[in-house]
């Protein structure tokens, strides 16, 4: 059986009926998101008074590939890691995941087994809307079908570009890369004057396929010319035009 929300694994779940307070809360998360938040205010009522909200703790295992897919997820607080295992049994980060992004909606979708691992990167929240109420909710609403295909794409688009990174830039570049990627998603933008990146090098090195000690070795040699800054828990970008020049 998959690991999901509530079945152990460190997850603590809210059930759906847990009170009004805990229905408008659920309700106001919708609304405010940028996949539901144009749905009819009917929708969201159901959304709402279906999902529940799961807390996982710091290293839980939120889903494994190959699990049942039987729910999407969206982050309310905290981070997520996507990742998988090479074929020489090292992980390979796909993503990391913050507050008001979804995840686990292809095999939402499909019905299949997950593609890959979900592991909380710290303390998390989670509203979790299982696809018996999800499914024919896209049915009815060809809007949110389309911001779910765009949704899609755009993950479609990254792992094609992460794979090309792989293949063709060196290690600096790669690097550099990622970090003004992640300043952008993390709020801000990437040009933003000294952006704090929340991720750990582990972490960051094996979104681009280093060690974490060639990791470690740049980002210093970066620290030494000013460009970065090394910070418990995350790297802050000192300069971010030498790291697009860079990547």
């Amino acid at each position: 059986m998959g690991r999901e929300a509530g079945s152990g694994g460190g997850a603590t779940t809210r059930a759906a009926g847990a009170g009004a307070a805990d229905v408008a809360a659920r309700r106001a998360i919708f609304a405010g998101h940028a996949l539901f938040g144009g749905l009819p205010a009917q929708d969201i009522d159901m959304l709402a008074g279906h999902a529940r909200r799961t807390v996982y703790r710091k290293g839980a295992v939120i889903f494994a590939r190959g699990d049942e897919g039987r729910s999407l997820m969206a982050i309310r607080s905290g981070t997520v890691r996507i990742s998988t295992m090479t074929v020489d049994g090292k992980e390979a980060v796909l993503n990391m995941l913050r507050a008001g992004q979804v995840f686990g909606e292809i095999a939402l979708l499909d019905g299949k087994p997950r593609t890959a691992d979900a592991t909380a990167a710290s303390d998390c929240e989670l509203i979790v809307l299982d696809r018996a109420e999800f499914v024919p909710l896209l049915r009815d609403n060809p809007d949110l079908a389309l911001r779910i295909i765009s949704l899609l794409c755009a993950r479609m688009r990254r792992t094609s570009e992460q794979i090309e990174d792989v293949m063709f830039l060196p290690l600096e570049a790669r690097l550099a890369k990622a970090l003004l990627r992640l300043a952008a998603e993390q709020g801000g933008g990437a040009t933003a004057r000294a952006r704090l990146v929340s991720v750990t090098q582990r972490d960051l090195g094996q979104m681009i396929g280093m060690s974490r000690e060639s990791t470690n070795k740049q980002l210093t040699a970066w620290q030494r010319e000013g460009w970065v800054r090394l910070v418990k828990g995350g790297v802050e970008i000192l300069s971010p035009g030498a790291l697009e020049d860079i990547a």
